[in-house]
């Protein structure tokens, strides 16, 4: 066997691998032999068909498939021998001339690499990423406030409609009389909760259920009837107001912070509010600092500035995909990926050079923390450990959920590596400022 390495331009290099029968022949003998033991031809007992016939019927495909088998797995080798960096996989070069398996006994194997830039990145304090603090704005407070008490709220009765109520209502319809069904005008637009805004309980008005519920399962629902059945009725009905109620937020007493906040943490209205900055702040602190660690990635791509083998890459997503996608689809999205890859480059650079590392403990960690976002978007401030535990092990038992948390955990050491080595200009913003330019970053 013999190895020929030629580099070509753009970091693409071709491994041209000639294999002979010494190379391939005891693998191809012993897929000749599972051949012969699994051939099923009439006139022959299983495992009795002769060695000759096997081989006219199968060895020609058999020493095309091992010799490849051979020549790729000895281009593997020597990548690794050779410590080449590569970036995408190795495929067969379109260079690959024409092998005769009929008459010869030694082929050659064309295969094409693409190799990685060296990552070269000198960072000093003249260096500068700017870092925003987002201002905390009241309509901030109170849009959490509002939230926050809404989950340990109730709904009282009032006299007359104003903006969100939810209105238990009669629908009739010549004989037809539907009770207590529901419309809620929270989820409306402005629009559609005009008609309702000043009516009182008793009053009537008549509607197009078709309009009033927005998707046929909700309007079946209310009729009592399939979606199927919808067709063809009448949607008009006059509606009359049997009751409306108000959302109203709890008393900020002692009853509503044992039940809000059992561990003791806030236990009056001044720690209430308090709690509710601290909130708000963490918050725009997460948002802020994934907004930098967007800035510091683009500002290490740029100092960077790897030259990747874009054609190679290009015709390397073309055939692991299988024809799936055009060139035309590729290109497309082609930039984005090729950043992708530096970005790659540049993480196992700093992680290699400073000796980074992501423990399972802080794996784990993170796994809580994220099954902890989980639950508290569902209202759950207050899990236990042992929960978070077990979501978090699940978290970390899926192969793909596991790759991501440990991908977030190596860039977020690397961002934070790389921070003291540069200057941070710290820089006041409002929110409405800040989203402008989160929205540009995307």
């Amino acid at each position: 066997m013999n190895i020929v390495r030629e580099n070509l331009e753009d970091l693409t290099t071709l491994l041209k691998v000639t294999v002979g029968e010494a190379d391939y022949n005891e693998a191809v003998d012993k897929s000749l032999r599972t051949y012969r033991r699994k051939a099923n031809i009439p006139g022959f007992r299983p495992g009795m068909v002769p060695m000759s016939i096997i081989n006219k019927m199968y060895r020609k495909g058999v020493v095309a498939e091992e010799a490849y088998r051979t020549a790729s797995k000895a281009c593997f080798d020597y990548i690794e021998t050779e410590k080449l960096t590569t970036v995408g996989d190795m495929i067969p070069s379109q260079k690959q001339q024409p092998l005769d398996f009929d008459n010869d006994t030694e082929y050659e194997f064309v295969f094409e690499v693409g190799i990685a830039p060296e990552v070269q990145i000198s960072l000093s304090k003249k260096d500068k990423v700017t870092k925003y603090t987002i201002r905390v704005e009241e309509k901030m407070r109170e849009g959490y406030r509002s939230n926050f008490l809404r989950r340990f709220g109730r709904l009282v009765d009032v006299e007359k409609v104003e903006k969100e109520e939810a209105l238990d209502v009669t629908l009739e319809q010549g004989d037809t009389k539907i009770e207590e069904a529901y419309v809620g005008l929270i989820g409306m637009s402005d629009e559609d909760r005009a008609p309702f805004v000043g009516k009182k309980v008793g009053d009537t008005m008549d509607v197009d259920i078709a309009k009033l519920y927005k998707t046929p399962l909700q309007c079946a629902s209310v009729l009592g009837v399939k979606e199927a059945e919808l067709e063809g009725m009448d949607p008009n009905y006059r509606l009359t107001i049997t009751k409306i109620r108000k959302f109203a937020e709890p008393k900020l007493n002692e009853e509503f912070f044992k039940t809000a906040f059992p561990d003791g943490g806030v236990k009056t209205a001044e720690e209430f509010e308090q709690y509710v900055t601290r909130q708000i702040e963490g918050d725009l602190a997460r948002e802020s600092g994934f907004l930098f660690s967007i800035d510091v990635r683009k500002f290490l791509l740029k100092k960077a500035a790897l030259v990747m083998p874009e054609a190679f890459l290009k015709n390397w997503l073309y055939t692991i995909n299988e024809g799936k996608f055009t060139m035309e689809q590729i290109e497309k999205d082609f930039a984005q990926f090729v950043d992708m890859m530096r970005w790659n480059l540049i993480q196992k650079h700093f992680v290699s050079e400073m000796k980074l590392e992501v423990t399972p403990e802080e794996a784990k960690n993170e796994a809580k923390a994220m099954a902890a976002q989980q639950f508290a978007y569902y209202g759950m401030n207050q899990v236990n450990d042992e929960t978070l535990e077990n979501y978090a092990q699940s978290i970390l038992g899926n192969k793909e959920e596991n790759r991501k948390i440990y991908d977030r955990l190596f860039e977020r050491k690397v961002i934070d590596a790389v921070t003291p080595q540069i200057t941070v200009v710290e820089k006041e913003i409002s929110a409405d400022d800040f989203g402008k330019l989160a929205q540009e970053a995307q």
